[in-house]
């Protein structure tokens, strides 16, 4: 465990900080808020330890996490236990890259710019599209960002999101629509795919933007050609939220006649963390490279002709346009940028899709070896690393179950699929062994006999 420096408050630092402001109690300080709405009470907080105390009671309670270390997991929905080459640590962890802020000053940041040039080209690479942004807080920031840019575009204030996509990105879309005064309306699913019927019949001229997701939150594959068609015969927004590493190994949105491409880059170099911080990238088309949120970094020459880095567009943050702006964002997440840049770098693009592909060899694996034992699998279809089971007993039973056994099961589907109750969604990644895989299996099959 890392060791930090412990700083009490003492009473002396309270006397002199009290002397510094000009009063002499705390009470004093509070003065001019009356009484009847102050807090009389005492809060329920444990009273203080001392430095070695406080750090084995905080070690003992980490000690209680369920991680990737200790436990194989089968859990993904949007957050994947992936390899992460070493090197990764090793290059954020420079202090140059460490605690460097947003590069305004070229002169003073070329190495830090430049690792974002980098992350944007190989996002481009990745999503078949033009342009890419320096990233977004999270791939479901992301993915409401282009669903408020669609609207601004089309001038229309109708947003149809799959109900494939992530539940989580799903709210956070709703969460940016209602204070853009957008309606949202999702589209349902047939066979754990976005149903091609519906939304046919949901399309028309006032829609600004349609959303899905490449591999959807089944881990099916959307059939994007069939979509793209119906979104563009009215002139609406395609938008499609991606794993990229799965992009390693299926056709990018951007040759699919994507308009706007995000995703969150945590898959690369990421850890899980507990759920963050992650890594959001926006990838679009040239004629919507002004409308983009955040920053671009660009390539240029100096004075003696030497290649170097600036910040080129910041179109759209609220120090430049302010009330015209449609987006608050002002920062990106560069040093996550950075550790998705290194690993794709560390892995190049053979290895980007071997590491794709083998997580759709190693989740089919899985899958064949569960219906063998007689569990069920929903959805039936190409999938990425993730697929959907019928559970022989409870959610809860099976977990309990697979955790006596050192195993993280998959995600519950009825917490956010009323009729998808007792249904997991496994993932199953490159990291996962076969004997991981057989002993997963083993207990699903036992308690379905």
């Amino acid at each position: 465990m890392t060791k930090h420096r412990y700083l009490p408050m003492t009473d002396q630092d309270q006397k002199e900080m009290l002397d510094a402001i000009g009063v002499s109690t705390i009470d004093e300080l509070f003065s001019d808020i009356p009484k009847s709405v102050r807090f009389q009470g005492e809060y329920k907080i444990k009273p203080a330890k001392s430095e070695p105390a406080l750090i084995k009671e905080l070690t003992k309670l980490a000690g209680k996490n369920a991680d990737a270390k200790r436990y194989a997991s089968f859990l993904g929905a949007g957050v994947y236990d992936h390899y992460q080459p070493i090197i990764v640590d090793h290059v954020i962890s420079r202090s140059e890259f460490y605690t460097a802020y947003t590069p305004y000053q070229p002169e003073i940041s070329q190495g830090e710019l430049q690792a974002i040039f980098e992350f944007q080209t190989m996002i481009c690479e990745l999503t078949g599209m033009d342009v890419a942004n320096s990233s977004m807080y999270d791939g479901g920031t992301a993915l409401a960002e282009a669903a408020m840019l669609s609207s601004g575009h089309t001038k229309r204030k109708k947003i149809l999101i799959s109900s494939t996509v992530h539940p989580e990105s799903r709210d956070v879309v709703t969460s940016y629509a209602k204070g853009q005064r957008v309606e949202v309306v999702e589209i349902p699913h047939h066979d754990g795919v976005t149903d091609l019927a519906a939304l046919q019949e949901l399309i028309s001229d006032d829609i600004a933007g349609v959303v899905v997701q490449y591999p959807n939150f089944f881990g099916r594959i959307e059939p994007l050609k069939d979509i793209e068609k119906i979104v563009h015969e009215q002139k609406a927004m395609f938008i499609v939220s991606s794993n990229p590493l799965a992009l390693g190994a299926l056709t990018p949105p951007g040759k699919l006649g994507a308009d706007i491409v995000t995703g969150d880059a945590q898959p690369f170099g990421i850890p899980a963390a507990f759920g963050g911080p992650h890594c959001g990238y926006f990838a679009v088309t040239n004629k919507l490279m002004r409308k983009v949120p955040g920053r671009l970094v660009g390539q240029t020459v100096d004075e003696d002709g030497k290649r170097g880095f600036v910040l080129t567009l910041q179109a759209r943050e609220q120090h430049i346009r302010r009330d015209k702006a449609t987006s608050n964002i002002c920062s990106n997440q560069a040093l996550n940028a950075l550790a998705a840049s290194v690993a794709m770098t560390a892995l190049g693009k053979k290895g980007v899709k071997e590491m794709a592909v083998q997580n759709i060899q190693k989740a089919h694996y899985a899958k064949k070896a569960l219906q063998a034992k007689g569990i069920e699998v929903v959805f039936e279809g190409p999938s990425f690393n993730e697929f959907v089971i019928k559970l022989p007993a409870s959610y809860r039973e099976i977990n309990d179950r697979l955790f006596a056994k050192d195993i993280i099961g998959g995600y519950h589907l009825g917490l956010t699929y009323p009729e998808l109750q007792d249904h997991m969604l496994v993932a199953v990644t490159e990291l996962r062994t076969k004997e991981e895989i057989a002993a997963f299996v083993q207990e699903l099959g036992d308690s379905h006999e």
